[in-house]
């Protein structure tokens, strides 16, 4: 179960997330195939896949999600070919030309009548949440991919604070300095085989190297004429090897042997056990990489990062939550869906003030959903702040 890419979000705010909450959330776009008039559908399924029913698998503090796209392949030729068919039947019998709008209007009737005899191509792309490291992890090859998944996950949760994340300076500068040296190679990396040099002038042109000696005269020829590494093969404290571009996208990643071993250790004839000890070590190992390899590449950029302060820093000044503590006690019930409708206010704020009410003794703890009823254990606001 371990990610072959990992291109990273990083949450903009706190954004509180539990398994329960997230399940709900997500059953409201479970995958349904496509119907027969329709060419593409996509939806959230099991990461367990045939061994497991639940759309998270939790562990650790990770959330695994799977986002699954059925997309109807229809060849072009094949449509073209069925299109100019019509074409030159209706030329033939009604004596006339057929005109572009026409055609088009043609093409896609055609299209509708041939996509219930269409195959259909399934994609899975897997994400885990990581609430505690404030990011959002997607193995996709491609941004588009990524961008994809994070944009269908934001409708299903309504709110998805979350962009990739920015260093002090420029990836491809920290890249170039540490193949032309002037830059000193942090004692956890070591340089692969491949690498990617661009010209930064607008027509300038692409070397693609592999196989070759990263540090030799061949490769600092192209450095010395001003180009600039792109894309950069290292290995990661012995551990872990990639390829890392401009865009801070993780590609071809793998996993030394390790963690291998340590999966090795566990029952080969459980595979829930397997991949929940898959998981767990991926994301042990890339909660280390990740903000490692953001300080290697000169530190993060955090400037975007809205530190707000924990639930249990809304101190009783706060009027909301002073007006929470008065709807608790004179209703007898509360839940975070019931604050977000009675203030009109967001998930987030609402999950906040939960848990500075549980924090102050106001309310009970988790029935195990956010859409459950907490008990309330005061009677009269006063004694919350006495």
């Amino acid at each position: 179960m371990f990610f072959k890419n990992a291109r990273i979000f990083r949450f903009a705010k706190p954004f509180p997330i539990t398994a329960e909450w997230l399940e709900e959330q997500l059953q409201a776009d479970a995958f349904k195939p496509c119907g027969p008039q329709e060419i593409s559908r996509q939806g959230w399924v099991a990461p367990l896949g045939k061994h497991g029913e639940q759309l998270v698998h939790s562990a650790g503090g990770y959330h695994l999600i799977t986002l699954r796209k059925e997309e109807k392949l229809l060849p072009p030729s094949v449509i073209n070919e069925l299109v100019e068919d019509r074409v030159e039947t209706i030329e033939a019998e009604q004596l006339r030309k057929v005109r572009r709008k026409e055609k088009d209007e043609i093409k896609e009737q055609v299209t509708l009548e041939m996509l219930p005899r269409a195959f259909s191509k399934n994609r899975r792309c897997f994400a885990y949440l990581a609430p505690k490291d404030g990011i959002l992890v997607v193995d996709a090859s491609s941004a588009k991919q990524a961008e994809d998944l994070a944009s269908f996950l934001r409708k299903s949760l309504g709110s998805l604070p979350v962009r990739p994340p920015t260093v002090e300076q420029a990836p491809a500068f920290t890249l170039t300095g540490w193949l032309n040296e002037s830059i000193d190679l942090p004692s956890v990396v070591a340089l692969g085989d491949a690498c990617e040099l661009k010209d930064p002038s607008e027509d300038g042109g692409v070397v693609r190297c592999k196989g070759l000696d990263l540090q030799g005269d061949e490769i600092r020829s192209h450095l010395d004429a001003g180009m600039q590494v792109t894309k950069l093969a290292i290995t990661w404290d012995n551990n872990l090897s990639f390829t890392l571009d401009e865009e801070l996208a993780i590609r071809q990643l793998k996993f030394g042997d390790t963690l291998q071993e340590k999966l090795d250790d566990v029952e080969a004839d459980d595979a829930v056990a397997r991949f929940d000890a898959a998981f767990s070590l991926m994301t042990l190992e890339l909660s280390r990489l990740i903000p490692a390899l953001l300080d290697a590449l000169g530190g993060e950029d955090d400037s975007a990062i809205v530190d707000e302060p924990p639930p249990s820093q809304q101190g009783e000044d706060d009027e909301l939550f002073q007006a929470a503590i008065t709807h608790a006690t004179e209703t007898g019930m509360v839940s975070v869906t019931l604050l977000q409708e009675h203030f009109g206010i967001g998930f987030n704020r609402a999950h906040n003030l939960i848990d500075a009410l549980e924090d102050h003794g106001v309310i009970g703890p988790s029935p195990g959903s956010f859409r459950k009823l907490r008990k309330v254990l005061i009677g009269e606001p006063a004694e919350a702040t006495a």
